[in-house]
């Protein structure tokens, strides 16, 4: 559904993206992670034609987005950092105008806008200013704007930035439902858990280039199951372990203060380049 060949970005000096590939099937649920930096919102703007790729291949649905980008266009839907939503109009005339925008007779935009309302369950919203909204609600009506179109394929970048973790649980839960509709799914996120939950792969990008892709428990198996944390001399150092015994053992012949928990993928991306997914 989504495919990238040998995709480049240069900024002046600074190369964004440094030859990235990948393939995301239909249906899919697929992370995109990486520190500030690492090119990812980059690739979803030359996915969604807000930026041009300096060279490399991208098709959306079978369409090149460089020689077929109104087709393309079609196939996506975004949903921003930022909340982008009009304030001064209501939910409802915010949803009219994405479809106007994509040329859908009114009869088919009062249709799918009771849809999704009932969808992300503000359907007593529908003439409520934007404005109005708390931030939970503002990123709901977002999501459901990029669906007015029905796209095959939706785009979420950073979804749930500055929600708290019950509203953002709850967003986590309209993203399931909206692909067990059909839907593919590109998710970038600093929240490491939401990627862990969601996904069903993931890529790791550092300084433009993927280093590592394959499913969250593949990648965490590779380093080990449990994690020790070790605190000393003002850092904190990490071991991992095939198993909690091993861990175990580990502590009581090492002096030391010690935390033991179970690999998540934040500690996969540590190891591999030694920063945190921030």
């Amino acid at each position: 559904m989504i495919r990238l060949e040998n995709l480049r970005k240069r900024y002046g000096k600074v190369e964004a993206l440094r030859g990235v590939s990948l393939h995301v099937g239909e249906g899919e649920l697929f992370s995109y992670l990486g520190p500030n930096g690492s090119g990812k919102t980059t690739t979803i703007k030359i996915l969604t034609g807000l930026a041009v790729a300096s060279s490399g291949d991208a098709w959306l649905h079978g369409f090149h987005i460089g020689k077929e980008g109104v087709q393309a266009k079609r196939q996506c839907g975004l949903v921003t950092q930022n909340i982008n939503l009009d304030n001064e109009l209501s939910v409802g005339e915010n949803l009219h105008l994405h479809g106007k925008l994509f040329q859908m007779a009114r009869k088919d935009r009062v249709r799918r806008i009771d849809e999704l309302l009932e969808y992300i369950e503000m359907t007593d919203r529908v003439g409520s200013p934007v404005k109005s909204l708390s931030g939970g609600m503002k990123r709901r009506v977002m999501i459901a704007r990029a669906l007015m179109h029905s796209p095959r394929i939706l785009f979420l970048d950073e979804p749930t930035a500055g929600l708290d973790p019950a509203i953002r649980r709850r967003i986590w839960s309209l993203v399931k439902s909206i692909q067990k509709s059909g839907t593919t799914i590109f998710l970038t996120t600093h929240y490491i858990e939401e990627a862990e939950f969601l996904a069903d792969r993931v890529a790791f990008l550092e300084k433009g280039e993927i280093v590592a892709l394959d499913t969250p428990q593949n990648l965490m198996e590779a380093i080990g199951a449990w994690a020790l944390d070790e605190v000393a001399d003002g850092g904190m150092q990490t071991f991992y372990f095939r198993d909690r015994e091993e861990a175990n053992k580990h502590i009581t012949t090492h002096a030391g203060g010690f935390s033991l928990r179970r690999v998540n993928l934040e500690d996969v991306f540590i190891s591999l380049t030694g920063k945190k997914v921030i």
